[in-house]
């Protein structure tokens, strides 16, 4: 499960907090949205999610942990799990992540708990996002036939003369090089004469 976060649990103890989770999340599955403070609820979202996550995969030992993870002590959650499995993780199965959402709703009247409404994200993905996917899938399906596109006459035409120019620029350095070499051949006689005539 994700890390737990620092600071002082929900409840009395980790067994405690554990079975708050587990309620919550039951709750949420149940009723997809549910009011409660805002630290319960962001204790409850990644809790979750990695339910939710399992439930996309769907074989039977993701069903087993996520009734494990749920019905801790009893077995009464066991419609809760099926909805979750059977209706909610269709609904999610395009979306990456970002199952739930968490919308504060003001303070709560006897205490001035700060509350939150955490709710499933249950609509479709939105249609940009969908063209987006599309258009991706379009590049690759293009990559590959690109390689063959540059490969036709016209392309072979357009190469050819930037060829020719590059010969004639090597060939023009290269005869510029073999000159500069005569010409330090012709000097180095010269330097070795005088050099002998010193001594």
């Amino acid at each position: 499960m994700p890390t737990p976060t620092k600071g002082p649990r929900l409840g009395g103890g980790p067994a405690h907090e554990r079975l708050m989770l587990a309620n919550l999340a039951a709750s949420l599955f149940e009723h997809k949205r549910i009011t409660t403070t805002v630290t319960k609820a962001k204790r409850l979202r990644p809790y979750a999610e990695r339910l939710i996550t399992f439930a996309k995969r769907g074989d039977l030992a993701s069903r087993r942990r996520v009734q494990a993870a749920i019905s801790a002590r009893t077995n009464t959650n066991k419609g809760i799990i099926h909805e979750l499995f059977t209706e909610i993780a269709p609904q999610l199965a395009n979306r990456d992540g970002g199952y739930t959402r968490i919308t504060k709703v003001g303070n709560r009247k006897g205490d001035n708990a700060p509350m939150a409404v955490i709710e499933l994200v249950l609509e479709p993905v939105s249609a940009k996002q969908a063209v987006v996917k599309e258009a991706e899938k379009a590049t690759e399906k293009a990559a590959p036939a690109a390689p063959a596109a540059e490969e036709t006459p016209a392309a072979e035409s357009a190469e050819a003369p930037a060829a020719e120019e590059a010969d004639v620029t090597q060939t023009e350095a290269a005869e510029v090089t073999e000159d500069a070499a005569v010409e330090a051949d012709e000097a180095a006689p010269e330097d070795d004469e005088t050099d002998t005539e010193k001594k």
